[in-house]
């Protein structure tokens, strides 16, 4: 008796017919003999063989805690077209099994195309829980619910819940710039904005809808700035709101920036040219006039300039070189929706380290005919 049941235990899953030689009936190799005869008709187009069920069948009379049988059930009666009865085969699966994964699958299949959208979701939640990288493998199934306005009060709860899938499954409706502002809509409102947050901005600003991708960078980050300052952070001290409104620093082989008592400390290596600190601006056209200080290397200093660009054209409006007082004008043509401010480095020709601190910048707009 021991010896066959350990033949049983070995072989049922992998070699059920030889597990059904050592013991005939046992309904371990009874219910994978019957799994494998189904997956043979399968990849070959054919229909499950009566003697195939009738083994399953058998197995489910000998086994009653097993899922497994009423799996195969709840699909035959799907493919009968019965899904009241799928239902109850699947529920049953899952009573038995509840770390089943074709469980708990065919169970969320079965409550989203019943209409229950609530008990589906929660479902998949569990499921995307029990899987490895089930997260991200499930999130764009949630996500495709989210189309539909009357799946969103169970979307909102499902994210609540579970701010893991939540924020997946956002990222993947923010991939999609049509979709902005149905993320805003489902994202959490007390919660601080996740991946989902920094993908809608980029979404947009790829998509070149600045104004949006501003709109949207507000809303999840909540920025203590002033909306419509044209440069946002003058003084360098919020580092908590994200670029690309708010600078966005380096430090890297290419040197270092950073925030320093309301000011911004450069360290520069000079071997690389490079950009530095950057922000994105929203300027309407017209003329405006930028100004700043820079204290520390002085000599070296013009190896450092800020220039401000079209976003989309990369055409050059202005070049200022790095020094102790220095300001220039410029002018933001039409079709000019969004500009790039950059401070960057020119590398010499023999490298060299500068260390300067910039402070007091200020951009106006200049009256017109000014």
């Amino acid at each position: 008796m021991v010896v066959r049941n350990a033949l049983v235990a070995q072989f049922a899953e992998v070699r059920p017919q030889r597990a059904a030689a050592a013991w005939p009936g046992h309904p371990e190799a009874e219910l994978w003999s019957g799994l494998t005869g189904i997956a043979a008709a399968t990849r070959a187009g054919e229909p499950v063989s009566p003697a195939t069920l009738a083994t399953m069948t058998d197995a489910a009379r000998k086994a009653p805690l097993a899922a497994e049988p009423f799996l195969v059930r709840g699909v035959q009666a799907r493919l009968a077209g019965n899904e009241s009865l799928a239902g109850q085969a699947f529920h049953a699966a899952e009573l038995r099994d509840g770390r089943s994964v074709p469980g708990r699958y065919f169970l969320a299949d079965h409550d989203l195309r019943s209409g229950n959208a609530a008990d589906g979701l929660r479902q998949i939640s569990i499921l995307a829980r029990m899987i490895p990288n089930g997260v991200v493998a499930l999130s764009p199934f949630v996500a495709s619910y989210a189309q539909d306005p009357r799946h969103w009060a169970q979307l909102r709860k499902l994210f609540r819940s579970d701010p893991n899938l939540g924020d997946a499954a956002l990222s993947v409706l923010a991939a999609d710039p049509r979709n902005a502002g149905l993320v805003l809509q489902l994202a959490p409102a007390a919660a601080a904005p996740g991946i989902w947050g920094r993908q809608l901005v980029l979404t947009l600003v790829t998509a070149g809808d600045y104004a949006k991708a501003y709109q949207a960078w507000r809303r999840v980050n909540d920025p203590r700035g002033s909306p419509g300052a044209l440069i946002y952070d003058p003084g360098f001290t919020d580092a908590t709101a994200p670029g690309p409104f708010n600078w966005t620093l380096t430090s890297s082989s290419l040197g270092l920036a950073e925030r320093r008592g309301g000011r911004l400390h450069i360290v520069y290596y000079g071997q690389d040219d490079g950009v530095l600190a950057s922000q994105l601006l929203l300027l309407k056209p017209g003329r405006y006039r930028f100004a700043m200080q820079a204290s520390g290397d002085a000599a070296n200093a013009g190896l450092l300039s800020w220039t401000v660009t079209c976003a989309d054209s990369g055409e050059q409006l202005l070049k200022l070189g790095v020094a102790a007082h220095a300001e220039g004008s410029f002018t933001v043509p039409g079709g000019c929706a969004a500009q790039r401010l950059e401070l960057a480095g020119s590398a010499p020709d023999l490298p060299r380290t500068i260390d300067v601190t910039i402070g007091g910048l200020s951009l106006v707009r200049e009256p017109a005919g000014g």
